[in-house]
């Protein structure tokens, strides 16, 4: 199975896709936020600098992310294939994750980009934010999330199309969490090869 990196806006679905996927075909799955908050908990070594950054509220550098997804990416059996979700979030990043699989004889595989109209997202993020009762979750500080993503995340789309390695699903032509599951099934077993 091909890698694959699960990629979209803050309340596209990365992580109900990534687990409706990983269901699907047994493939390993790495969320970035997971690992970290996993790493911190433990108190492994990477995990005390992280927190040593956090704790500052400054961003954990490039480097030390790619070190431990790769300590987390040497865990999983690499036949089936790794998800990535939440990273990379920038191009530096994105050449990082690829220079990291390289040295293992892996490449990126593909990317599966999820396209949902900002205002769906919004209702979304305010609708998750009052199920989990996440109070930080409010239209300004999700609109910051959206200004972050445009400026420092979206260009990545440009950079993995020119990886030939960009595949779109659209939530305006799928108009369903099925339909838009059905399609990206469809992709993966069409990318790997797979007979459905």
């Amino acid at each position: 199975m091909k890698n694959i990196i699960i990629f979209g806006a803050p309340g596209s679905g990365k992580g109900t896709y990534s687990a409706a996927i990983v269901e699907r075909f047994g493939m390993g799955h790495i969320s970035t936020g997971d690992v970290l908050r996993g790493e911190i908990k433990q108190g492994t070594e990477l995990g005390k600098i992280a927190k040593d950054y956090i704790d500052k509220g400054q961003l954990i550098p490039d480097q030390l992310m790619i070190d431990i997804l790769a300590l987390h990416y040497d865990s999983h059996p690499t036949e089936k294939g790794v998800i990535f979700d939440g990273f990379p979030r920038t191009i530096p990043q994105a050449e990082a994750l690829k220079q990291m699989l390289a040295q293992r004889g892996h490449d990126l595989g593909m990317m599966i980009e999820l396209v949902v109209d900002q205002d769906t997202l919004m209702k979304r993020l305010l609708r998750r934010a009052v199920e989990e009762g996440r109070a930080d979750d409010n239209e300004e500080t999700i609109r910051k999330r959206f200004e972050v993503y445009h400026s420092q995340t979206e260009p990545l789309s440009l950079w993995f199309a020119a990886q030939g390695i960009r595949h779109t699903f659209d939530w305006s032509i799928c108009k369903t969490k099925e339909g838009m599951i059905e399609a990206i099934f469809r992709e993966i077993e069409r990318e790997n090869g797979i007979k459905s």
